[in-house]
């Protein structure tokens, strides 16, 4: 069986059925609506119950009724498929093949997937469906719509704030030329021409007029078509958008559109009209076609944007959120005054001050008594209108504080703010800020007279006692003091001031009993001491010049809270922080408490020498010393700083009582035997120092001490000598390298060049990872013209010293020496690829590359090395190269803050200072240096490890240093 053929109720009738014969003609139709009409089955069952149903009659019996030819019976077809023939025909076989009434099709909510009865009839009853469901779709539809609209709103918000328009995102700018003004407005200059020189001057063509002679002898012996373009019948002509020029409307090919009818000659009032059309066109376009003015009209445009408010940030439309928002919450609750608070402040934002003072003055009538609506008022009001409404807040609020204080400030006059302040004590006698603004417009004696009667009225309040204390002479300050501590017997700060007080009037004795007394008293009424706060006392009171009561607070307070075993380290960070916030009485005080407490300590003894150094005098170092060596006498380094103190200062015979005082202490002490011998050689007693190194060579024989000994005779001339002592010290210290650098640079001072290559080649020898010793034997082959055997040396040396910069270094600039660049930037790459984080090699490398690219590679030095002092000094460098002066200043200042014993920094730092500073500048640096004591540098230590300059202090080797260096970078 068909499984597409329909049910006998759908089924079309057949070809020959009559209606009215048994039973007629059944047709489908539409399910019945959902409470529509269901007479459907009545129906039905009356049409299969007539009387004439008893049998069927066809054509068959009677022949058929009409022609076969005949068109198909379609009256009862549905709207829109009336059709005749054989297209009925298809478009019903193709309804049959879409209709699928399979089960895999049914659906138990939805039914079919399409319409049961789609080929059906459509009738009133189911026009009068179709109307019932469209009602119920709208009814639906209005039930929905306000939600819909809602979220669609939503959504289009929340576009537009991810994606706002142009408008919006320049509306704030355009707000901005509000405030511009007209003279401002018309010195805007104009837009500039950005092209370079050949686009703003072009070179045009030279055309030369060609008469009108040529083009007539041409259009007449010119050659005659036969065949017309298609183009020109289709359109007529040159056709041209110009109006009555080129536009003919003569069709066909040699027509005259630029020619006159019947004459081959031009038509020069056409190309003339033609050329005014278009001129009239163009300016059309940039003009209005009534008046001539320009479409945009200048004043209009800002007049139209000073309409759009704002000197604020915000949009339009949230503006008008806030503000319904706000009408809202006043409608509400009129008497909440936030909400006319930020009404007034809104409405002031956007530039509308008059709707603001409106809306604060219907404030003040809502919430009388809200002082924040008052002074909200008094700030929006102008002056004489502010003091009105002053005037009536206070009626309302008599009592508040804060508007009798605005009121004095609307006040111009100072008698105007005494009466005014004194007003308000009368109803507000309590207020320490009342008291505290009348005080200080007062004269002293006034003043005084006023802060008593203040005290009383607010005797919990310490700043009026306090001042009243500062105000009145010693005798009634104690008692002033003496009652504010019965008040308040829980502040510190009356306790402070009172040790103070004793303090300025010259009874310091007291001062530590006061600050005991204090300690004690403080803890009786259950306050906890703060250490950190009562440090900080201190340091105000240093400031204030207050020593003792500063010294007496710490000594009170530093061991306060803190482990046993956390002293020492807390107390120096503690002394350190006073340093850095320039408290040094502080300072000092704590590294006298610590001394009573660790008097063994070296460590502090020396902190607390390197403290008077720096920040002390000569005096109170040397009393410190003196001290310190009681204490600690096996500290040599403590010997010697009171030595050399003593040295400094001239007095030389202090200094040898001292060293031998340490001698007695440190009987084989190296540094005491130099140190010694160092005074001597100073002062020029060479006899002393020569018989001193020989009992240290006898007592206390070390590498250091043969080395001091070959060195005081090479400096003195005794060539000899120097070489005997030296050969004596190799014998016992040949692994110490400064000795085979001292043989070997004595032997080449004397141009010995092959005893001086056998010193160094012994030396590496016994000392093959010394960089000096590999150093001075390649310039030793460089300086005899030897550069292949030199290159070999520091090749060499680089393989059993890797990653030595040093030797690098030395490479490349071997190889720059003898004008071989391309090596050198190749050894500068490998050297840097081996040693990245070398700030020596990276300040070469800046001055290899060429101007344009030193900057670059200060960049990546600076990455790679950014606390360098070497690539620091580089970058002044630089700078100073570049001539920009206060920067290159700033970086020698970062340089030698980082490493101040850089001697080569100072040295390029003071020749800039000659060159650009002042002399003040170059005193400063000088004094720094001085102070640094540098002791390295390349520079530096060719300079001060001379013979010839052994004598010089630091000062004279800076300025020598600062004179071999040239601007060569």
């Amino acid at each position: 069986m068909n499984k597409k053929k329909k049910p006998f109720l759908g089924m079309p009738a057949p070809l020959g059925y009559v209606p009215g014969l048994g039973g007629g003609q059944t047709r489908g139709r539409r399910l019945p609506p959902r409470g529509g009409n269901l007479d459907f089955a009545p129906r039905l069952r009356a049409r299969f119950s007539s009387p004439s149903a008893t049998g069927f009659t066809t054509r068959s019996d009677i022949g058929p009724a009409r022609d076969a030819n005949d068109p198909v019976d379609d009256r009862h077809a549905p709207p829109g498929k009336r059709t005749v023939g054989d297209q009925m025909k298809k478009s019903q076989a193709a309804d049959d093949d879409d209709e699928d009434l399979n089960d895999t099709n049914y659906d138990e909510f939805n039914g079919y997937a399409g319409s049961l009865f789609s080929s059906g009839p459509y009738e009133k009853d189911d026009e009068e469906a179709d109307a019932i469901y469209a009602a119920l779709d709208k009814r639906m539809d209005e039930r929905r719509k306000e939600r819909r609209e809602q979220r669609e709103k939503e959504e289009i918000e929340k576009y537009r704030m991810e994606r706002p328009k142009i408008q919006q995102q320049f509306s704030d700018l355009k707000r901005k030329l509000a405030e511009v003004t007209e003279e401002e407005w018309l010195s805007i200059p104009e837009v500039g021409d950005a092209r370079n020189k050949r686009q703003r001057n072009p070179r045009y063509e030279k055309l030369t007029p060609v008469p009108d002679s040529f083009f007539a002898k041409h259009l007449q012996t010119g050659e005659n078509h036969t065949s017309v373009d298609p183009r020109q019948t289709q359109f007529g002509g040159l056709n041209t958008p110009y109006p009555g020029g080129l536009n003919t409307p003569y069709p066909g090919g040699m027509t005259p559109g630029l020619m006159t009818p019947g004459t081959g000659e031009l038509d020069m009032r056409k190309i003339g009209q033609a050329r005014n059309t278009l001129m009239d066109m163009r300016l059309s376009q940039v003009s209005d076609s009534v008046s001539g003015q320009t479409v945009v009209d200048p004043k209009g445009y800002l007049t139209d944007l000073n309409s759009m408010i704002p000197t604020h940030g915000g949009d339009i439309n949230d503006i008008k959120k806030a503000r319904l928002l706000l009408k809202s919450v006043r409608e509400t609750n009129p008497h909440h005054p936030p909400a006319w608070i930020a009404s007034a402040r809104l409405e002031e934002v956007t530039g509308k001050l008059q709707v603001a003072r409106n809306l604060i003055m219907k404030g003040t009538e809502m919430c009388p008594k809200s002082e924040d609506v008052w002074l909200e008022a008094a700030r929006l009001q102008p002056g004489d209108t502010a003091k009105a409404v002053v005037a009536q807040a206070v009626r309302h609020l008599p009592q508040s504080v804060r508007i009798y204080i605005r009121a004095a400030e609307l006040e111009t006059d100072i008698r105007a703010k005494k009466r005014v302040l004194r007003k308000a004590l009368e109803h507000v006698p309590n207020s320490v800020r009342l008291w505290k603004a009348a005080v200080e417009l007062e004269e002293p004696e006034d003043a005084r007279i006023m802060l008593s009667r203040a005290v009383e009225c607010c005797p919990t309040s310490v700043e009026l006692w306090l001042a009243l204390a500062r105000l009145e002479t010693y005798e009634n300050a104690r008692k002033v003091l003496n009652k504010a501590r019965e008040n308040i017997p829980t502040d510190r700060h009356i306790w402070i001031t009172a040790a103070k007080l004793e303090e300025a009037n010259g009874n310091t004795q007291m001062v530590e009993k006061i600050i005991d007394r204090a300690i004690t008293s403080l803890r009786a009424n259950g306050v906890e001491i703060n250490r950190e706060q009562w440090i900080q006392d201190a340091e105000e009171c240093d400031k204030a010049g207050s020593v003792a009561t500063c010294q007496a607070v710490m000594r009170a307070v530093i061991g306060i809270g803190i482990e046993e075993e956390d002293r020492k380290h807390t107390w120096m960070e503690d002394a350190d922080s006073c340093v850095a916030h320039n408290a040094l009485e502080c300072a000092r005080a704590i590294y006298a408490y610590a001394l009573q407490v660790f008097p063994s300590k070296k460590s502090v003894w020396l902190r607390a020498a390197y403290f008077e150094k720096n920040h002390g005098t000569r005096e109170s170092l040397e009393a410190l010393l003196q001290r310190a060596v009681a204490h600690c006498p096996k500290a040599e380094v403590l010997w010697l700083m009171g030595a050399k103190s003593k040295w400094l200062a001239g007095d030389v015979p202090a200094a040898r009582s001292i060293l031998a005082l340490a001698f007695q202490a440190n009987p084989n002490s190296e540094e005491i035997w130099l140190a010694a011998v160092k005074l001597e050689s100073e002062n020029n007693e060479y006899e002393r120092a020569r018989r001193l190194l020989a009992k240290a060579r006898s007592s206390a024989p070390t590498a250091r001490v043969f080395m001091k000994s070959v060195k005081l005779e090479w400096v003195l001339g005794n060539i000899a000598a120097a070489q005997e002592l030296c050969e004596e010290a190799l014998r016992h210290y040949e692994d110490f390298p400064k000795l085979w650098m001292m043989k070997g640079q004595i032997e080449e001072q004397q141009e010995l060049v092959e005893k001086a290559r056998e010193a160094y080649s012994q030396g590496l020898k016994k000392c093959p990872h010394s960089t000096p010793l590999w150093l001075l034997l390649s310039r030793l082959e460089e300086k005899i013209g030897q550069l292949t055997r030199a290159r070999a040396i520091l090749e060499k040396s680089r393989l059993k010293n890797p990653k030595n910069p040093g030797l690098w270094l030395e490479s490349v600039r071997l190889e720059y020496r003898a004008g071989l660049k391309n090596i050198a930037s190749t050894l500068m790459a490998k050297a840097l690829q081996e040693c990245p984080n070398s700030g020596v090699l990276w300040s070469e490398a800046i001055f290899l590359e060429a101007r344009p690219q030193r900057k670059t590679k200060s960049v990546d030095a600076l990455k790679k090395c950014e606390h360098d002092p070497h690539v620091l000094l580089a970058v002044a460098k630089l700078f100073w190269s570049e001539r920009k002066i206060t920067k290159a200043r700033e970086w020698f200042h970062r340089t030698v803050k980082i490493d101040s014993d850089l001697g080569d920094a100072w040295a390029f730092f003071y020749k800039f200072e000659l060159q650009h500073g002042t002399e003040e500048q170059r005193e400063e640096v000088r004094r720094r240096c001085e102070h640094a004591e540098p002791r390295h540098g390349e520079l530096w230590c060719a300079a001060s490890k001379d013979i010839a300059n052994w004598q010089r202090k630091i000062g004279e080797i800076l300025v020598l240093v600062a004179a071999r260096i040239k601007n060569a970078f």
